[in-house]
């Protein structure tokens, strides 16, 4: 039985990876330097820490620059431009009807976080989040996850992480739970299952809550 949901951020809830490509594809042409936009993608679905490092040895720039001129592109991006992926609305209010707790782990800083889910009106469908600010170690140690069980007095057997990364996977895995991978860049990681739309994980919830513990 899915009865609560520990979800990522970028790339899992919100669409977030095609804009912060183009931020990294813009801030490169500042300094001189035309890169492939399919490229710059995949290396922001690994991280955005990987990527920006890539980036910057492949064409020999100073990481402080890129990553300058990176935020000011970045800061002109819409919250339109991020849109949480379809069915993300529906699968929250399921989880709450069935007095579940939508959570969330992020890397991503907690004010960006709070205007994207404001935005899209979305904030009152999370109980807890930890975020960048919060200073745990990065995902994949499993320390924010456990700290969030813990605080919120999560049962295991009854908790699913969601992510569209290894480091995801891994992090929930790592809490003793289950996890559960988002898409399709399936990596080095053994997720419990996968699924590339959010109807199919509804519909694997429903499924779950007629079955015994």
């Amino acid at each position: 039985m899915i009865q609560h949901l520990i979800w990522d951020v970028d790339g899992t809830l919100f669409d977030t990876y095609p804009a912060i490509a183009r931020a990294f594809h813009a801030g490169l042409h500042d300094l001189g330097v035309t890169a492939s936009f399919d490229w710059i993608l995949s290396l922001a679905q690994i991280t955005l820490d990987h990527c920006l490092a890539t980036l910057a040895t492949t064409y020999a720039l100073s990481t402080a620059d890129l990553e300058d001129r990176f935020a000011q592109h970045y800061r002109t991006v819409t919250s339109a431009d991020q849109p949480p992926f379809p069915s993300v609305r529906e699968v929250c209010t399921a989880i709450q009807a069935r007095g579940g707790l939508n959570l969330i782990v992020t890397h991503r800083g907690r004010s960006s976080l709070d205007r994207l889910l404001a935005a899209h009106q979305l904030t009152s469908c999370f109980a807890d989040i930890i975020s960048n600010d919060d200073a745990y170690p990065r995902k994949p140690d499993p320390a924010a996850f456990v700290a969030l069980i813990d605080r919120q007095q999560l049962p295991r057997e009854t908790t699913l992480g969601l992510g569209d990364r290894d480091i995801d996977i891994l992090a929930a895995q790592g809490a003793g739970l289950r996890a559960a991978l988002f898409g399709t860049n399936q990596g080095t990681a053994t997720p419990d299952f996968t699924f590339t739309d959010y109807a199919q994980l509804l519909r694997r919830i429903t499924a779950e809550e007629s079955l015994p513990l």
